[in-house]
């Protein structure tokens, strides 16, 4: 039986040659990759890189869009008996410099000029990487660094070195075994640089095939792979899922073109963090609020009636006959043709995890009647130990564990997983390694959490981040910030309490949809700074606060708020490449901004420094109001 990814994909390619593996867009035509092909590719890119020198158990680091020879050259590092890493592609260049030092890498394989430029920036401070690879040619014809190649090179050296060691490939692959390491995966790093955890070929597909458990999938079903693949959710799904089962893989011809290509596609699955479902509910609110007075009426008829039947769901209550009457109409009339819009239509079951997703969001979508589950799960335990079962969704929960998988609460309220698909551990970090993994093979999450009466698993938050209010009231200031993240015009919120008096936020307004507000009421404005300090724009945040404190206990609700200047961005380190906040880091930078909040003072001068992704930076000045609510002291 098959243990290794690779020694999948060989299976796949014996048994099915001539089915569609891959499929790639390209100027708006699905360019498709069979399963013979697949493995052809990741065969010669093998035995090119080993022509060139990749020993097992090196490193290569991989960057750049979704595309085909993103998982080609992993699986053929993996053939070799090496490893690889993934690095989100708008990474700056000091964090790719740590990962490619840290990880050992030998090899980097990149998608364009883009990526080419900031290796050769670097180049004097990385150690010993022997070439650059790159996949997409455009742009880089006259340069002249004597360690970039061709993508395509590699593979015809692939062939000569066939030719020279006839058999090697298949042998290689056939040593392989389910304990070597497959790859490395940043986590998040909420706390600083990110650690890197080493997942095995058995951790990884023994988490793929305890979902699948769960959630099974047929080779027929389609996904589309639009997230970094560097984040351990789309190495779930792309990787572990992908090869167990043989589902086709679609890759998007853009970053640009992802809706239309999701809506052509009509996948059967999609797993993607809070961020991607927060902003589809966005864009259908900001929609609706353009559309036909017709539409309006209709989608405002119908979408009460969207959330009574969800909400009968998750009570595992049976509709009434007219209930269904009425959502049949609702669903036929309006719930399809969004869905439709979005490209959701023929979803089996959609999976969101990463982080909190808040109520509001999750209410929203199973109104529309998509099958929308929580998971929770770490990359040290390959991206999900527990899910919701279909029929058996609530949304204040993640869900049950998988099979295979124990979780329990200790003394202090944190999360303890085990299962096989916990990592081995963190790569030249044993003292961080020893914190999360104890003698008994218990992963620390580091989330707080408790089990409900049905044996449902709620995470509160992480343990560091939960406060207690001046009242003894435990809160969660991520809780606050979904809440807050349910309005278009909001595209992140940061919120303070604990030992402060009161509860307050920093907020980021979402500017294209702010600016499309404001347009509609001829309310002229020049830059993002700008616009969120007109006052229109401080009326219409406020009412959407006012509308999230509405159900939140007396002592959590929001006394004053102010609109950031900026927008919190993962390049001067303010959130994660995940887009998770980096409470500790915003504390510190914002601490000027955080101590008005809590003053008598009615505005705040800033002067802050924002780095652009080609490393300049520039000072904003400008002079932030705050806002007082009613229920302020």
């Amino acid at each position: 039986m098959a243990e290794t990814l690779p020694q999948y994909l060989l299976e796949h390619a014996a048994k099915t040659p001539d089915k569609v593996a891959l499929r790639l867009r390209d100027y708006g035509i699905w360019q498709e990759i069979t399963w013979k092909e697949y493995a052809d590719h990741v065969k010669y890119f093998c035995l090119g890189l080993v022509s060139l020198g990749l020993k097992p158990e090196e490193t290569i680091a991989i960057i750049g869009d979704n595309r085909p020879e993103w998982v080609i050259a992993e699986l053929a590092a993996q053939s070799a008996g090496a490893k690889s890493i993934g690095v989100y592609q708008d990474s700056v260049v000091r964090e790719m410099i740590y990962i490619f030092n840290h990880a050992d890498v030998s090899f980097i394989v990149v998608e364009d000029q883009e990526q080419v430029d900031k290796i050769i920036e670097m180049w004097d401070q990385l150690e010993g990487v022997r070439k650059v690879i790159y996949y997409d040619p455009k742009g880089l014809r006259n340069y002249t660094e004597d360690y970039l190649m061709y993508f395509l090179d590699v593979e015809e050296m692939g062939h000569k070195f066939e030719q020279e060691n006839p058999g090697w490939f298949e042998e290689s692959v056939a040593r392989g075994k389910g304990d070597d390491l497959a790859i490395l995966s940043t986590t998040s790093g909420t706390t600083g640089n990110p650690k890197l955890a080493m997942l095995t070929h058995k951790s990884m597909l023994s988490m793929g095939r305890n979902l699948m458990k769960v959630d099974p999938l047929d080779p027929e079903d389609e996904f589309v792979s639009f997230l970094p693949l560097a984040w351990i959710g789309e190495q779930m799904m792309v990787m572990s899922c992908g090869l167990l089962v043989g589902f086709k893989i679609n890759f998007p011809e853009e970053p640009e073109t992802v809706q239309h290509d999701i809506r052509e596609i009509g996948p059967q699955v999609m797993f993607s963090p809070p961020r991607i479902w927060e902003s589809l509910v966005s864009q259908v609110q900001v929609k609706i609020e353009d559309t036909t007075w017709l539409k309006k009426k209709v989608y405002h008829w119908a979408i009460p009636i969207g959330y009574q039947m969800a909400d009968l769901n998750f009570r595992k209550e049976k509709p009434s006959w007219w209930m269904r009457v009425k959502y049949f109409l609702a669903d036929w009339l309006i719930f399809q043709e969004i869905k439709d819009h979005l490209g959701l239509r023929h979803l089996k079951r959609a999976y969101t995890g990463g982080a909190a997703l808040g109520p509001d969001v999750f209410r929203f979508f199973h109104a529309l009647g998509v099958n929308l589950k929580q998971i929770y799960g770490q990359t040290e335990i390959n991206g999900i130990a527990v899910v919701h079962r279909d029929g058996d969704i609530k949304f204040q929960t993640v869900g049950t564990p998988i099979p295979e998988t124990e979780i329990k609460i200790d003394e202090n309220g944190e999360i303890l997983m085990r299962s096989p698909a916990v990592m081995v551990g963190y790569y030249r970090n044993p003292e961080a390694t020893r914190e999360a993994l104890d003698e008994e093979g218990w992963l620390h999450s580091g989330d707080a959490g408790y089990f409900d009466e049905d044996g449902h698993l709620i995470v509160i938050d992480r343990a560091k981040d939960v406060m207690t209010l001046h009242d003894g009231t435990k809160f969660s200031p991520q809780f606050i910030e979904n809440k807050l993240k349910f309005s278009p015009y909001i595209k992140e919120a940061v919120v303070f309490g604990g030992d402060w008096p009161f509860v307050t936020a920093m907020i980021n307004i979402d500017f294209p949809n702010v600016g499309k507000w404001a347009e509609n009421r001829h309310i002229a404005y020049t830059t993002y700074t700008d616009l969120a300090q007109k006052p229109q724009v401080y009326q219409l945040v406020r009412e959407h606060v006012e509308r999230s404190n509405a159900d939140l206990p007396p002592a959590a609700r929001i006394k004053r708020f102010v609109l950031l200047h900026k927008e919190l961005d993962a390049d001067d380190a303010e959130l994660t490449r995940t887009r998770k906040v980096r409470r500790k880091l915003i504390a510190q930078r914002y601490e000027d901004i955080i101590s008005a909040l809590y003053s008598r003072n009615t505005h705040v001068d800033v002067d802050t420094p924002i780095t652009y992704q080609d490393g300049r930076t520039v000072n904003i000045r400008t002079r932030l109001t705050i806002e007082n609510l009613d229920n302020s002291e």
